[in-house]
């Protein structure tokens, strides 16, 4: 079991199957994190709430997405762990229904801060809508965008 040290950072990202909203919040926060030379201070990652895609790779959508933003990322779907909110200090969902999910999951006396990502967002988009169903790539480039403002101003309130 993972205790979290006071001075510990660390942040893990979750959507419904980890495929394309959560892989992108995950990779956007490390690129922030690289930039800002902050990368060795933190341990991220994402994971999915079922496990409908467990040991595959992100949407090839959001993978081409992260790639035009210059964004190099790899990464095998996983599901959370029980464990996970003990070893996260910050567990981040992209909708409300993810909020309902975590918080029916979080153990008693679970260590990790719950958040709605969106709720950081400086333009007020609470949500970061599912973009899997789409026929194009736009709702992923505006997932990715959510997400770059989302975790920057989330990074900026450290």
């Amino acid at each position: 079991m993972f205790e979290i040290m006071s001075d510990s950072k660390s942040a893990l990202f979750i959507c419904l199957g980890n495929i394309c909203r959560s892989p992108i919040a995950e990779a956007v926060f490390r690129d922030l994190l690289k930039r800002r030379n902050l990368l060795e201070e933190w341990d991220v990652d994402s994971a999915a709430l079922g496990s409908w895609h467990v040991g595959n790779q992100p949407d090839r959508r959001a993978q081409k997405c992260l790639k035009l933003h210059g964004i190099d990322y790899k990464h095998t779907v996983r599901q959370i762990k029980e464990d996970d909110f003990n070893r996260f200090q910050h567990i981040f969902g992209m909708d409300e229904e993810n909020m309902r999910e975590l918080n029916r999951k979080a153990p008693k006396n679970c260590a990790a801060k719950l958040h709605l990502l969106g709720d950081f967002d400086p333009r007020g988009e609470r949500i970061i809508r599912d973009p899997y169903y789409d026929d194009d790539d736009a709702g992923f480039e505006k997932c990715y965008q959510q997400c770059v403002r989302s975790c920057a101003a989330f990074l900026d309130s450290k």
